[in-house]
């Protein structure tokens, strides 16, 4: 569903919980600024650094929203094996309806308490070793694997580094490719470049009408090319990272709709949507063959890419 502006401005008005509740969270109003009834107005859609603003929303549900609100059953898995149990990666055994599956879903954390237990969405090494032990298990059981994403990115400190996080997501990369069980991929909100790859490699990769996929922040190439993210508007634009863009470029198969004005506006029928999606792609790929699955994964990320020859200078 198209999401119009009369000005292509979106403003944001909020309300913030008080720190430390876990309440009901306040309504955010989106509108757009509005002419006088007399004056025409031609309806414009969002432009990408919009879409960007409605993927990081505030009241946009989360993987433990859709956990509640698709899955029939859920029983959480904890831990590596290794240091800790990552709080910005949730896995665990998951249904709806006859259709069981390993879930993983990167989480944001509602209130400031859950922010900062889940380092804002941002996985440690941690939690792409606990997602990948999972996920191995989940082949070992012949149970497919529905991952969820939605981060920033990979934590950037200098303890996750020290603990190997650029392993930890080249680890997965590699185990994803070869994974003998079929895996569905869905951007839920922010895709942030390896922070997203670490569990993004799969026989489906979708993403929701209002998320975002790119190998870095807006904000973060405007620093870089204009040395202010002031720029983040234009690099947003440039980056091409909505989900139309990407479909357009062949990187995602589907875009999911969400209800008009977004999927915080309406989580119950955002859920709906994402667990038909889901549902769909189980069906899909419980019928093709181990071996097929698994070349026309490798043959899909081997495409990826376009190279433009011209003349020796």
């Amino acid at each position: 569903m198209e999401l119009n502006s009369s000005d292509s401005i979106l403003q944001l008005t909020q309300t913030t919980p008080p720190i430390g509740t876990a309440g009901p969270r306040p309504p955010i109003v989106i509108a757009a600024e509005r002419k006088a009834p007399s004056e025409e107005v031609s309806p414009q859609p969002l432009s990408p650094y919009d879409v960007v603003k409605l993927a990081r929303h505030p009241l946009r549900p989360l993987t433990s929203d859709y956990i509640t609100l698709m899955l029939d059953d859920f029983m959480e898995l904890h831990g590596d094996r290794h240091f800790w149990d990552d709080r910005a990666m949730i896995t665990g055994f998951g249904r709806i309806d006859n259709h069981r599956f390993m879930l993983i879903g990167q989480q944001k954390g509602k209130n400031t308490r859950e922010r900062l237990l889940c380092n804002f969405g941002m996985p440690n090494p941690e939690g792409y070793r606990k997602a990948l032990l999972k996920m191995k298990l989940a082949e070992r059981l012949g149970l497919p694997v529905v991952a969820l994403i939605d981060t920033p990115g990979a934590n950037p400190d200098i303890g996750a580094e020290e603990r190997g996080q650029a392993y930890a997501i080249a680890e997965n990369i590699f185990h994803m490719i070869g994974l003998k069980t079929p895996i569905v991929g869905i951007v839920i909100g922010e895709g942030g470049s390896g922070g997203a790859l670490g569990i993004g490699v799969g026989d489906r990769f979708s993403m929701m009408e209002y998320a975002y996929c790119s190998v870095i922040s807006p904000e973060g190439c405007a620093a870089i090319l204009w040395k202010d993210a002031e720029n983040a508007p234009e690099a947003a634009d440039a980056l091409k990272l909505t989900a139309k863009d990407l479909l357009g470029l062949g990187l995602v198969e589907e875009i999911i709709p969400e209800p008009e004005g977004g999927a915080h506006l309406n989580p119950k029928k955002a859920a709906e949507t994402l667990k038909a999606h889901i549902l769909k792609y189980l069906e899909e790929l419980k019928t093709i063959p181990q071996d097929r699955l698994l070349q026309q994964r490798y043959s899909r990320y081997e495409k990826i890419g376009r190279f433009k020859e011209g003349p020796a200078t």
